[in-house]
């Protein structure tokens, strides 16, 4: 991971555009008030929001598994359509 300030960021911004598509690198951008960002394709940036989407499932999944477990469940009969 190449960590640039925003100037030379912004004199060479075709250059690292291209980094992060064709090399799926991030570029961490560094301010002087240190409110810094960071620079992903648009690819990427999916990626992690599939993966945090998932996580949450995963992560309701487990809770209703530990309801059942501790006898918290619910039956119901299923309907035929």
């Amino acid at each position: 991971m190449t960590a640039i300030n925003f100037t030379t960021l912004r004199s060479k911004l075709k250059e690292y555009f291209e980094r992060v598509i064709d090399q799926n690198e991030a570029i961490i951008v560094t301010r002087k008030n240190e409110r810094n960002v960071i620079l992903i394709s648009l690819a990427e940036y999916d990626r992690l929001i599939k993966v945090e989407k998932n996580a949450e499932y995963l992560a309701k999944l487990d809770r209703g598994i530990k309801q059942i477990e501790e006898g918290r469940g619910q039956e119901h009969e299923l309907i035929e359509v």
